[in-house]
């Protein structure tokens, strides 16, 4: 579906309304983008078993209304949708918006051996894309294990010569994992412009943390959270405890506001992203993006927030803090991200996307590989029976057992 044609439907539909968003500098580029950003990774499907079939005249009304209504900033990776997320935004982009929108895209990071396997992928997605240049690539992913791997392949000169020969224009990469080896990865090359962290109200002190973030951004790059929501944990109806606290703020915010206005409310922020999967999520985020800048939330807000992070914590079953002095386990278990993913399922009253994490650990560490040798219990400083809470775990996530649930 074409620009044109699409602009029609929406303005038949009166969704076209004059863009108030708010802009931010892009880190050091000359870019100023939308504090609201269209993540094309849960983009409405026709089966639900099936990630590959994407709506494609829903979601394309979704991304047009969203760029429509402001948003310069498209976010897509080569394995979103089963390779399909690539295809569609090329399709939805030519003919007129591809010029409106910054595009960005990411690097499987564990296909790559040399470059020319990066020129080969690289180039597959520039003909998925429909387009001549990447604005933003990015490397997908980063972790301690990737990153090493990544770098054998001198992938900051590969980078470069990208950029000078037009195909890309600025790098970056996406990560999941923890302070430390964010800074490694920053301090390792002093020409990235973008970094995209996993971050929100709950979420401070668990991956790049808030010094992550804010390390990000006094070295210049410009700073794209992702899950703002927490994968939508945020934005659903909060456990009666949440729900009271934020009735005393004295302005009335749903469960979504406070979450993406909070992330807003950081300076060292440049964008949200949001992968939104139906209409309302857009025309919802973009109102809320229209009248949201840094700064926005009251002394008094932000201390309701703390406590509704609190009263979301005193929800979990396992008492965990992440300390990690249990790490690393004697059988290679990840016993700190199997907790988080159990007392998400309590915190959030969500059984659907912890399973579906948990699928995602490899599946010798998960808690039902415990060797029960005890040495994580010695060294844990809140005395967690360890060894019964990876049986109860892996009874309750594991992708075998959660089938006959």
């Amino acid at each position: 579906m074409g620009y044109e044609r699409i602009k029609a439907v929406l303005t038949k539909h009166k969704q076209v309304k004059k863009s108030l968003m708010e802009y931010r500098k892009f880190g050091n580029t000359d870019f100023n983008g939308s504090i609201l950003g269209f993540g094309a990774m849960r983009l409405p499907v026709t089966d639900n078993r099936n990630r590959a079939t994407i709506d494609e005249p829903l979601a394309g009304k979704m991304i047009a209304c969203a760029i429509e209504q402001g948003v310069n900033y498209i976010d897509t990776a080569y394995f979103y949708h089963e390779g399909e997320s690539e295809r569609f935004v090329g399709r939805v982009l030519k003919d007129g918006y591809r010029n409106k929108v910054a595009l960005a895209t990411k690097m499987p990071v564990r296909l790559p051996k040399s470059h020319d396997d990066c020129n080969r992928i690289l180039d597959e997605q520039l003909g998925r894309l429909q387009t001549d240049r990447i604005d933003y690539y990015l490397l997908h992913g980063l972790n301690h294990e990737t990153w090493p791997n990544i770098r054998k392949i001198d992938i900051f000169t590969w980078a470069q010569r990208a950029i000078a020969d037009g195909r890309i224009r600025h790098f970056g990469f996406s990560f999941h994992d923890d302070f430390p080896t964010l800074k490694e990865i920053i301090d390792a090359y002093d020409q990235w412009t973008v970094c995209q962290i996993q971050y929100n109200y709950m979420d401070t002190e668990y991956q790049a943390t808030t010094e992550g973030l804010n390390y990000a951004a006094q070295k210049g790059l410009s700073v794209v959270v992702m899950e703002p929501i927490r994968g939508g944990h945020l934005a659903k109806e909060p456990p009666a405890r949440v729900k009271d606290i934020f009735a005393e703020a004295p302005k009335p915010r749903s469960p979504a506001e406070w979450a993406l206005q909070w992330v807003w409310d950081q300076p060292g922020v440049s964008m949200v992203l949001s992968g939104m999967t139906a209409m309302e999520h857009v025309v919802e985020n973009c109102a809320l993006a229209k009248r949201a800048s840094e700064n926005t939330l009251s002394a008094v807000e932000l201390k309701l927030i703390a406590r509704a992070k609190e009263a979301y914590r005193e929800l979990c079953p396992i008492p965990c803090t992440n300390c990690r002095y249990c790490m690393p386990c004697t059988n290679n278990i990840r016993i700190n991200r199997i907790f988080e993913l159990y007392n998400d399922v309590h915190m959030y009253n969500d059984t659907r996307v912890p399973r579906m994490r948990y699928g995602q650990i490899n599946p010798e560490q998960r808690g039902d590989q415990c060797i029960e040798c005890g040495t994580c219990e010695d060294s844990c400083p809140q005395n967690i029976p360890i060894q019964e809470w990876l049986k109860k775990a892996d009874e309750l996530l594991a992708p075998k057992k959660a089938s006959n649930k």
